[in-house]
C-alpha cells in the first residue's frame, strides 16, 4: 500500500505549497541525500563550517564500522554481491555478446568507498583543466588537487600530499616477491618511465601507488570511518532508510526542494539546502522520481515534469577492464593461498588482527598508465583515426575533450594494475583438479577513456525499482580495438624480463589459444568487464550540452538543490574516482557554506 499511494502521488504535481510545511516530521537546514563517498565528506565538512547549522543525512544501507570485509584491505571484492551492494545490472549489452554486466555500487554507510578496491590516484592535470574549458569557471587543477589535498593524509607520499586530511593513503606495506620484477620489466623493455610521483599531475609511468588504507592499524580509510568522527552533534545520521523522492514549491520560474519524501511515507523538510549525494546511478533516478528529466522518461513513468531537462541520466560512462593471468613458478607463494589454505586464512587473520604485516593487509600497489604510443610501441595512428571518425560525426562535448585527451602525450589512455593472485574471469581452478592450490597474478587493463554513452532511468514498470541502465558498452569500433590493444600489452608486459622469470605459463587466455587478431577480439568480447566507475549521469555542463548542474552544482532550474557525486563529472579521467570524488565534495562544502554566511 506504502509503494502503491508513492506511485500516485508521483503522478501529480511534486511541488508542495507552504501549507504542506505541517506535514513535515521534522526539519534539517541541510539534507544529504545518500551517506557515501560525497555524502559523508560534505555532511561532515557542512558539521564542521556551520555549527549552528543543523544536518541530516540519509543513507539506505546500515552502518557497518565493524565489518571486517569492509576493514580488512585484503578482503577487498568480498562485500560485492552483499547485502551491502545495490546489486545493480545492466540491460544485456548487444556488443559484448548480450552479456549483462553487474553495476556494484555501495548500499552502507560509506557508499562505494566502503566496497572499492581502495586504488588512490589522480588524472593528468590537463584532464581537470578541461572541467572549466567546457563551461565551468573555477574547476581546474589548481582547485581541484587544493580540495583533493585537502580530503588527504597521505603517509610517507611525496612533497604536495596532502598530509592532515581524514582519508588516510599509503602504499602498500605488502609486496610479493613476485611483484618486484614488474616496475623493471616495464621500465627497462617500454618506454614508459619509472614514476614516483604521479599524483602531483604527472600521471604517466610506471610506479607503486598508494592504497585508501590507514597505516597505524592497516584497515580501509573511507568516507564512514575518516569524514564521520570529525563531524559535530549537530549532524544527524538515518541509515537503513531510503528517500522516494524529492518535493519542491514553485518559486517564479524556478522550484525550490522544500522536502524529501522516504519510502515509508515519511516526509522531512529542509530549511535551506538539499543535496543529492546519491551517486551517477541513483541521483539521475531520484530527479526523475520527482519531475526533474526528460519528457519521454517521466510520460512513461506517469510522473508530471517540473523541470525539463533532457541531460539527466544522459551522458553514462564507464571504465571498462580485461585481464589476463600467469601461474607462478612453484617457489612462489600469492594471495590465492588465501583461497584455499584454512590454516593460512586463520593465521592471517590472526596477524591482520593483532596488527602485524599479514597478507590480509594486501592491495594492488604496482601500476602503470601509457598513452597509446607507449602502449603500441610508437604507433597509435590506427585508434586516432578510429576516434576521429566518431568525433567527426558527434556534437557531443565530451567526444570532443576525449580527442584532445587522446592527442596530448602526458593523458593516460590504459592503466594496467599488477594483481596478485588470480582475478580474472575464467576462474580460479577448481577443487581437484590439477592446478588447484597454484599461485597466479594477474595483469588487468583499464581503458581509461572510451568513447562509449549510455544512459540510466527509471524502469516505466517500476519506477520505485532497480533503475534501466545500458552503458552501450563497445559500440564503436575505437573501444573494441582499444581493448584488444590493451589486453596484448598486458602479455608483452609479462613476456619482459625480468618478470617472464617468475611464472610458467599464461592461464588466462593462454598463449597457445589467443594469438590471433580475431581471437583476441572475441576474448575481449567475451570477457570485458566494468571497473565500476559511472560517471556523468548528472554532468556539470551548459544546459544546451546536455549538462544537469551548473558550476556551483545545482540542478538548472532550482534554487536550492545541488548535486555532489560522481555523477557531476563533465569530463571523463584516467584515474580511479574516489580521490576526486572528494575533491568535489570538498569543494562542495566551501560553496555551501560560503553562500551561508
Amino acid at each position: 500500500m506504502i509503494l502503491t499511494s508513492l506511485l500516485t502521488s508521483l503522478a501529480v504535481s511534486a511541488a508542495v505549497s507552504a501549507a504542506d510545511a505541517s506535514k513535515c516530521a521534522r526539519a534539517y537546514d541541510y539534507i544529504v541525500v545518500g551517506g557515501g563517498t560525497a555524502g559523508n565528506a560534505v555532511a561532515a565538512r557542512l558539521s564542521q563550517g556551520l555549527p549552528q547549522s543543523s544536518i541530516l543525512v540519509i543513507e539506505a544501507g546500515p552502518a557497518a564500522p565493524a565489518e571486517l570485509n569492509i576493514n580488512v584491505p585484503g578482503k577487498k571484492g568480498s562485500t560485492l554481491g552483499t547485502k551491502y551492494d545495490w546489486n545493480f545490472t545492466t540491460v544485456a549489452q548487444p556488443h559484448l555478446k548480450n552479456r549483462v554486466i553487474g553495476v556494484n555500487r555501495g548500499k552502507v554507510l560509506g557508499g562505494s568507498s566502503a566496497l572499492n578496491l581502495m586504488c588512490y590516484d589522480r588524472a593528468a592535470a590537463a584532464e581537470y583543466d578541461m572541467w572549466e574549458e567546457v563551461g565551468n569557471p573555477g574547476w581546474n587543477w589548481d582547485s581541484m588537487f587544493a580540495a583533493m589535498t585537502k580530503a588527504e593524509n597521505y603517509t610517507g607520499g611525496p612533497a604536495g600530499s596532502g598530509t592532515s586530511g581524514p582519508i588516510h593513503a599509503v602504499v602498500n606495506r605488502v609486496v610479493p616477491a613476485h611483484q618486484q620484477p614488474f616496475i623493471p620489466a616495464v621500465s627497462g623493455n617500454f618506454d614508459i618511465p619509472e614514476n614516483d610521483d604521479s599524483l602531483q599531475g604527472h600521471a604517466i609511468g610506471v610506479m607503486f601507488q598508494p592504497s585508501s588504507i590507514d597505516p597505524t592499524h592497516y584497515n580501509r580509510s573511507y568516507s564512514a570511518n575518516g569524514y564521520l568522527p570529525g563531524a559535530g552533534p549537530n549532524l544527524k545520521i538515518m541509515t537503513d532508510t531510503t528517500v522516494a523522492k524529492i518535493n519542491f514549491k514553485a518559486v517564479g520560474s524556478r522550484q525550490r526542494a522544500t522536502s524529501v519524501t522516504l519510502q515509508n511515507g515519511t516526509t522531512i523538510c529542509a530549511r535551506h539546502e538539499i543535496v543529492l549525494s546519491a551517486g551517477a546511478v541513483q541521483s539521475p533516478n531520484l530527479l526523475e522520481l520527482s519531475g526533474i528529466g526528460q519528457a519521454p522518461v517521466l510520460g512513461a513513468a506517469n510522473i508530471t515534469q517540473l523541470i525539463d531537462l533532457p541531460g539527466v541520466g544522459e551522458n553514462y560512462q564507464d571504465h571498462l577492464r580485461i585481464q589476463t593471468s600467469y601461474q607462478l613458478k612453484d617457489e612462489y607463494t600469492s594471495f590465492d593461498m588465501l583461497k584455499y589454505n584454512s590454516t593460512a586464512v586463520t593465521a592471517e587473520m590472526d596477524k591482520w588482527l593483532a596488527g602485524d604485516v599479514s597478507l590480509y593487509d594486501y592491495t594492488g600497489s604496482g601500476f602503470i598508465f601509457a598513452n597509446w604510443k607507449q602502449v603500441n610501441g610508437g604507433d597509435d595512428s590506427q585508434l586516432k583515426a578510429l576516434a576521429q571518425a566518431i568525433v567527426d560525426n558527434s556534437t557531443d562535448v565530451g567526444h570532443r575533450k576525449k580527442l584532445e585527451q587522446l592527442n596530448d602525450p602526458a593523458i593516460p589512455q590504459v592503466e594496467v594494475i599488477f594483481s596478485d593472485g588470480y582475478t580474472g574471469v575464467k576462474g580460479y581452478p577448481a577443487a581437484g583438479s590439477a592446478l588447484f592450490g597454484k599461485g597466479f597474478f594477474t595483469l588487468i587493463a583499464g581503458l581509461m577513456h572510451p568513447m562509449s554513452r549510455g544512459s540510466v532511468h527509471i524502469s516505466p514498470a517500476d519506477p520505485l525499482g532497480k533503475p534501466t541502465i545500458d552503458p552501450r558498452y563497445l559500440d564503436n569500433e575505437y573501444d573494441v580495438q582499444a581493448l584488444v590493444d590493451a589486453v596484448k600489452f598486458c602479455r608483452q608486459v609479462a613476456l619482459a624480463e625480468p618478470l617472464r622469470s617468475v611464472w610458467v605459463s599464461e592461464y588466462e587466455p593462454g598463449l597457445d589459444l589467443v594469438q590471433t587478431d580475431a581471437q583476441w577480439r572475441d576474448f575481449v568480447l567475451n570477457t570485458t568487464l566494468s571497473i565500476y566507475h559511472p560517471i556523468g549521469t548528472t554532468a556539470m555542463l551548459p544546459r544546451e550540452d546536455g549538462g544537469v548542474v551548473d558550476p556551483s552544482l545545482m540542478v538548472y532550474g532550482t534554487t536550492n538543490l545541488r548535486i555532489v557525486d560522481a555523477g557531476v563529472f563533465p569530463v571523463q579521467i584516467s584515474a580511479h574516482i574516489q580521490t576526486a570524488i572528494y575533491g568535489i565534495a570538498e569543494r562542495a562544502a566551501e560553496m555551501i557554506i560560503a553562500a551561508a554566511q
